[in-house]
């Protein structure tokens, strides 16, 4: 783009910013719709206001080829929204791309494995990270946004804010956790964060993020592989190890669907065809055909 194109797509990624912003999107949001504009304008070498239907389906067929499915829904929503609310154009082209509907079972590690992975942990944050996220359930951005003030010791409560779409709730702090979250506090007596980012030669400053998700998902996998586990464990699966195994412990679906912070308990009964009672009981069933 030459400077006249480049000060126009300007413009319009500003507006497009403004109008995420109006509509009450969520950061993640914000910053994936944000980022479809920009790849597509990179794509092209031009303001995404000259794109034809053409021009779509060739960028989508390339998508398609380097990057998730997940991605490719995100660039499609991400310009639609552009399209609707900047250009003030329909968005004729919704068609063009449609993501296969995949819904996949999560794999999950026993009781037995998960203490395994905690204790093989060597790096005390990510050790006490990872009992976080399975001791109390919280997805992976959940975990590296707590503070200090969100752990209740009187209560034996945490206080996760702006969770999935924005919902905060209560979740049972267990005796094991506070105590590990002190142990690994006194480390580095940062005011605010609990895990907070490291600088150079482990300096914190004050207004530092929070740990990096990628250093999480990095350090993980190095454990899963030294332990020879071979299924596909990520942060989150811990998340979906916590249910599973509440649900084998009895817990009904409705407190399920309290701690995990899901809208509709349709989604906390997807954990019930992973727990071990429901694979021995279709097992039962199966054997008593012959």
């Amino acid at each position: 783009m030459n400077a006249s194109e480049q000060q126009h797509f300007n413009l319009l990624y500003q507006q497009h910013l403004t109008n995420l912003a109006l509509q009450g999107m969520r950061p993640a949001t914000v910053d994936a719709y944000s980022r479809a504009v920009r790849r597509i304008t990179t794509f092209f070498d031009r303001t995404p206001d000259t794109l034809t239907k053409a021009d779509l389906k060739c960028y989508f067929a390339q998508l398609i080829q380097t990057h998730s499915w997940s991605t490719i829904k995100l660039d499609r929503n991400g310009l639609q929204f552009f399209y609707k609310h900047t250009l003030e154009r329909q968005w004729e082209w919704l068609n063009i791309v449609k993501p296969p509907q995949v819904k996949r079972i999560p794999d999950i590690i026993t009781n037995k494995q998960i203490g395994q992975l905690i204790s093989a942990t060597r790096s005390l944050r990510y050790q006490v990270f990872f009992l976080v996220l399975y001791s109390m359930g919280l997805r992976l951005g959940e975990a590296l946004h707590l503070t200090v003030n969100d752990i209740d010791s009187e209560t034996m409560q945490v206080h996760i804010r702006e969770g999935k779409g924005g919902k905060d709730r209560l979740v049972p702090l267990p005796k094991r956790t506070l105590l590990a979250l002190r142990c690994y506090w006194k480390t580095h007596h940062h005011p605010v964060l609990l895990f907070p980012r490291f600088g150079q030669d482990k300096y914190i400053p004050l207004h530092c993020p929070p740990m990096d998700k990628g250093s999480v998902q990095k350090a993980l996998k190095k454990v899963i592989t030294e332990l020879g586990i071979k299924k596909n464990i990520s942060p989150h699966s811990l998340r979906h190890c916590f249910a599973t195994h509440l649900l084998e412990q009895g817990i009904d679906l409705r407190s399920l669907q309290i701690l995990l912070g899901h809208h509709s308990l349709n989604t906390t009964a997807k954990y019930t065809q992973l727990t071990t009672l429901k694979r021995k009981n279709n097992v039962k069933a199966l054997n008593q055909l012959t």
